[in-house]
């Protein structure tokens, strides 16, 4: 662990900086060897991952594969794809009152970027950022979620074997670590973690006017409608919830279900549980645990406090919850009022199209929205009327698969988008170029401003 003391972090900001300021970034040919350097550091320490996921939460090689491994190496391989074309300038169609000319817009690196990463996707959300930022020619700090340890361990020790120490450096610690971090002047940061801890960390930056990306979290509802296919929503919902135990942001993380398909949708869950996890789901090969003990002990209060319907079982010692649903017949229970984060689906009734759309306005933005119906009307009703950062419509989670498109939340649930060729401009500074030819220079815009010049220029205002 390095103890970053002030005297300890100038000296990495110098060096980081000093790196930076020498223009060993800028080219090509340097943001292509950073991204061959991840297909490297990826494909040989695949093991040493697996193991350091299941030392932290018990994570199965399957669920590591899918959802950190396998998305990294489908991100890096777009990026490389495509990184040739984004470092070249794109011109644009030239105004007319810039002839004659050249307009181009092009994408600069901030410098030297800070990425906090948290916990639930150890691997994933702290190199998906630095692969993007490295592409985009900055230098990076990163500082991996202490909660995580073994991850975290890892990445510190494997990354300085592969990038040079003042291209990126690694800091572990606690939070008064990232504390001292968050008082050095960085040019971007980038912070996904909770909304309580984001809101510190865009004080922080505001203190350098430092732009940031905050990645949160947040009550991402799904809506079941009477219209739905029951049986695969259970499935898709299941899914969506319990992978990783439920640790991932934009898992569903309560459940409004119309009254009329209430009992359907339970009967299918119990089904779907146990073809996932057997008859004991703590047996599981396939199920995660929760990360720590404070965790654990938070998500297992919702269930005390609450109507169980489907599991609900626990165990301290390997920080076991259950695959849970909750009956909830109070929105402003402590269930409904704090993201879980966690293996617990709370069920909420409702009646109308209007009184989803009433909560959706009256509550913070979701990171996340899921619909499963049938009905095009109220699919599109909801998806107009309701604000959120990504939707999917039958399906969870999917809305991140596709790097054509971007991921980012709205309001609470974040600020700012990343991936593909987002992550890309997240980690870059969009400029404009307007080059000037010199062999005509039209005289209308010089004093004396003339009577004829303003009529000249009237005219030329109402042909553009």
């Amino acid at each position: 662990m390095v103890n970053l003391g002030k005297r300890c972090a100038v000296e990495k900001m110098d060096l980081l900086r000093n790196y930076f300021n020498s223009g060993a970034t800028l080219s090509y040919a340097h943001r292509k060897k950073c991204l061959q350097q991840f297909d490297s550091l990826l494909e040989k320490h695949r093991t040493d991952f697996f193991e350091a996921l299941q030392l932290d939460f018990n994570k199965p090689v399957f669920e590591t594969l899918a959802t950190e491994l396998g998305m990294l190496q489908k991100e890096l391989k777009y990026l490389k794809k495509h990184l040739k074309l984004w470092t070249q300038p794109e011109q644009v169609a030239a105004t007319l009152l810039n002839f004659p000319s050249k307009e181009y817009k092009a994408y600069q690196p901030f410098g030297v970027v800070l990425i906090i990463a948290p916990w639930n996707y150890p691997l994933l959300l702290a190199l998906q950022p630095v692969m993007a930022a490295l592409a985009a020619g900055n230098c990076v700090v990163l500082k991996p979620s202490e909660h995580s340890a073994a991850t975290s361990a890892l990445l510190a020790r494997l990354l300085p074997q592969y990038f040079d120490e003042g291209l990126v450096q690694v800091v572990e610690g606690d939070a008064d670590v990232t504390a001292n971090l968050l008082k050095q002047r960085f040019d971007k940061i980038f912070f996904t973690g909770s909304t309580k801890v984001g809101k510190m960390v865009y004080q922080a930056a505001a203190k350098n006017l430092t732009p940031v990306v905050l990645e949160l979290g947040g009550k991402s509802p799904c809506i079941v409608t009477s219209n739905a296919d029951i049986a695969l929503a259970a499935k898709r919902i299941a899914f969506g919830k319990f992978v990783n135990a439920g640790q991932t942001c934009i898992a569903p993380d309560f459940v409004f279900i119309h009254q009329s398909v209430e009992a359907q949708f339970v009967a299918e869950m119990k089904k779907v549980v146990q073809q996932f996890y057997g008859v004991n789901p703590e047996e599981s090969k396939d199920f995660a645990r929760i990360i720590n003990d404070m965790h654990y002990q938070r998500i297992k209060r919702f269930v005390l406090q609450s109507q169980v319907v489907l599991g609900g079982e626990t165990n301290a010692k390997t920080r076991y919850i259950a695959p849970t649903l909750l009956k909830i017949h109070d929105r402003d229970a402590e269930v409904m009022n704090e993201e879980i984060f966690g293996p617990v689906l709370p069920l909420v009734n409702y009646e109308t199209i209007d009184e989803l759309i009433t909560y959706n306005q009256a509550h913070p933005k979701p990171l996340a929205f899921y619909v499963f119906s049938s009905n095009k009307s109220e699919i599109q009703q909801l998806l107009q009327r309701c604000q959120y950062g990504g939707a999917c419509i039958n399906d969870c989670l999917s809305h991140i698969l596709n790097s054509e498109l971007p991921f980012g939340g709205f309001g609470e649930s974040g600020l700012g988008n990343y991936h593909g060729r987002y992550s890309f401009e997240a980690f870059s500074q969009t400029k404009s170029v307007v080059y000037r030819n010199t062999w005509l220079d039209i005289p209308l815009k010089y004093p004396p401003y003339s009577k004829n010049k303003l009529n000249l220029l009237k005219r030329f205002f109402k042909m553009i």
